[in-house]
């Protein structure tokens, strides 16, 4: 390495995050957040990507960058192959959490609840939305599978382009969305001296109540 990992770091002084900055709705804080990290970041950060973690049948973890696609007062909307190890995760366990973070507004967003499958309406409505590409995508690959190697992957998605032809493409059964309905959001603005400033909101008796929480 031509650094030492101790010796990197970098001191936050951007803003704070004080109760009277936070809304009592975390959604609201949240829209406000992502509004301003979509106008700053630059590429290649993408605003919407977050880190979604998921738990196996052993209990062991697993950890992969996603983009959120969707947003509104339920939760947070994304979508996938059901048969990928994301999907076996979740239909084994539905407690799910994800990461967002924004390193130019030196801001992150933790999110934990139960994900849950949306309605197949909505998965057409959205697949029907994405690129030709990602559209025959969904149906030549096998998300998580083991293949021999990239020609594999190539042979799969050339089948699929003839087997289909100029037909119209429908959302596959085996691919979809699940939204992330919360029972906590956190928000973390970094501050100097590794002193953050963190928030964190809980569902309660369907009441959202929020509490400072030591960095």
């Amino acid at each position: 390495m031509s650094k030492s990992l101790a010796d990197m770091r970098r001191d936050y002084t951007r803003n704070g995050l004080t109760e009277s900055d936070a809304p009592s709705d975390p959604f609201s804080l949240f829209r406000q957040w992502f509004d301003e990290a979509v106008a700053t970041e630059q590429l290649p950060v993408e605003a919407n990507a977050m880190t979604l973690a998921t738990v196996d049948i052993e209990g062991r973890p697993h950890c992969r960058v996603l983009l959120l696609k969707g947003l509104d007062d339920q939760g947070f909307t994304f979508f996938t192959n059901y048969e990928s190890a994301k999907g076996e995760h979740l239909a084994l366990n539905a407690f799910a959490a994800m990461t967002f973070f924004w390193p130019t507004l030196e801001r992150q967003v933790r999110i934990e609840g139960r994900a849950l499958k949306v309605a197949a309406a909505e998965s057409e409505a959205y697949y029907q939305v994405r690129p030709l590409g990602s559209r025959i995508g969904a149906w030549a690959s096998p998300q998580s599978r083991p293949i021999r190697d990239r020609a594999e992957l190539e042979t799969l998605l050339e089948e699929t382009r003839e087997r289909f032809g100029d037909k119209p493409l429908t959302c596959p059964e085996h691919w979809g969305g699940y939204r992330l309905v919360p029972d906590r959001i956190e928000f973390w603005q970094g501050r100097s001296s590794r002193l953050h400033d963190r928030l964190d909101y809980r569902l309660h008796q369907g009441t959202w109540q929020r509490q400072r929480l030591a960095p």
